[in-house]
């Protein structure tokens, strides 16, 4: 109603300004007049809710709206936004004399965005909705069976000891699973029986092996590929004396990759190496330099692409950590063979697990970030052709480098089974995906992971 506004104030600026595309950012107050009494004064200016609202709830349930997160959910059907993905950089909530106050900020919301979310709060603070969670011991395969028994699909991340099983399970259950989990076992072996159940099974979806493989799988469409090499790390921020590590995913799973032998192909046959060999330095634009040696990342694609002749990848550490692994691995502190100590048979690795996992776990405040380098070279349309993919993703909106790789790659290609555009049954490397590549680089990039290319 143009009776209702007043112009106070009139400020000059230049041509190239607009209203609204020049925003660096916007901000929300959404009103809610939480009383059984009719506002009187308020009418219309807020949203009067007579059941009293748990504001601890409330509160929380905003913290997990705050960040980058894909609204898809929360935009209204007519809304003309390109993309649902949208940061919030801050919820404010304030509570006097029964009357609400809610504050958003973010460079620009999606239409409906903010009633949705203020809709979705309430239902929580009126404990209409509980964000639960659930505690089991998944060994067991009947429990893990009976819970997931009511969803469509699961996500796998567990340490590397217990993948393999907790994969047989959910297959057995006849439920699709997108799988993050590094587990020693083929995977393979499940093959025929998630055929049998007609289960869709993605393995390693992760970054390194996860979207490494899904730009293999891409480029092995299009071209004879001669070489690919992988080089990955995720690394804190802050370096600290003696390891400069943390571990960003299950402790244990680091260890096993300091021990288990290192596989890679050169000129089509199989090189088994110890894992930590053949160090070499390495610079990266606004890193520095780091050290790179020899891992067994390959997994599934020393199976799946026989016809390419050098294949490896390596991982990436600061600088001189590794010869401090080395001592101890040479000292026998990774083995799993019982020594005798007092009358007390005890695992190496055990006590070392008990003593470094302290060292290397992550503390609030810590930050994190996550460094890859793929190159592909081979012969494309009659030409020798090299592609290099170069990831830098760092710690945002409190959440790790590593999670963010790893979970989105993750979760888009479960949106890709749960829209049915990925239907393949049986046991899929990610490599597999190569054709739904595009769709899985944006979705990342939406969450700003981004996959830089350069072709020569």
């Amino acid at each position: 109603n143009p009776k209702k506004i007043s112009i106070i104030n009139i400020i000059k600026r230049n041509k190239n300004f607009h209203a609204r595309y020049s925003a660096k950012e916007r901000v929300y107050k959404y009103f809610i007049i939480n009383r059984l009494a009719t506002p009187v004064i308020e009418n219309e200016r807020a949203w009067h809710i007579r059941k009293k609202l748990d504001i601890k709830l409330l509160k929380e349930g905003a913290k997990k709206l705050v960040g980058t997160h894909d609204f898809s959910t929360m935009r209204a059907t007519n809304c003309y936004a390109k993309s649902p993905i949208k940061k919030i950089n801050k919820i404010t909530i304030k509570n006097a004399n029964s009357k609400i106050e809610i504050e958003f900020r973010s460079k620009s919301f999606l239409r409906n965005q903010v009633r949705s979310m203020v809709g979705c709060l309430k239902y929580l603070a009126e404990k209409k909705w509980n964000i639960k969670k659930i505690c089991l011991d998944i060994s067991k395969s009947k429990s893990l069976k009976n819970v997931i028994k009511d969803f469509d699909l699961v996500i796998g991340a567990v340490p590397g000891f217990m993948g393999y099983k907790m994969m047989q399970d959910v297959i057995e259950a006849k439920k699709n699973i997108i799988d993050i989990s590094f587990y020693p076992e083929d995977p393979f072996g499940l093959d025929e029986l998630a055929k049998k159940n007609n289960v869709v099974a993605v393995m390693d979806c992760g970054v390194a092996p996860g979207m490494g493989n899904v730009i293999f799988g891409h480029h092995d469409r299009s071209m004879k590929i001669s070489d690919y090499e992988c080089l990955v790390g995720g690394l804190p921020v802050k370096r600290e004396w003696p390891y400069e590590y943390q571990a960003v995913f299950s402790p244990i799973d680091v260890i096993e990759e300091y021990i288990r032998p290192a596989r890679f192909i050169q000129n089509k046959k199989l090189i088994i190496k110890e894992a930590l060999s053949e160090t070499e330095l390495i610079e990266f634009e606004e890193i520095g330099t780091l050290e790179s040696w020899n891992s067994d990342g390959l997994r599934s694609l020393i199976k799946t692409m026989p016809h390419v002749p050098n294949m490896i990848e390596k991982t990436l550490r600061y600088p001189g950590c590794v010869e401090y692994l080395k001592v101890l691995r040479a000292s026998g502190f990774f083995s799993y063979e019982e020594i005798e100590v007092n009358g007390t048979k005890i695992k190496p690795i055990d006590v070392t697990s008990k003593l470094l996992f302290p060292k290397w776990e992550m503390k609030d405040g810590d930050k994190d970030f996550t460094i890859m380098r793929i190159i592909i070279k081979g012969e494309e349309n009659g030409n020798q052709v090299k592609y290099q993919y170069n990831l830098l993703d760092r710690y945002e909106d409190n959440t790790i480098s590593m999670a963010r790789t790893t979970g989105f790659t993750c979760t888009a290609v479960a949106n890709l089974v749960l829209d049915k555009k990925y239907k393949k049954t049986g046991i899929s490397p990610p490599e597999y995906l190569g054709e739904h590549f595009e769709f899985i680089r944006n979705y990342l990039s939406e969450r700003n992971v981004i996959y830089k290319v350069r072709k020569e």
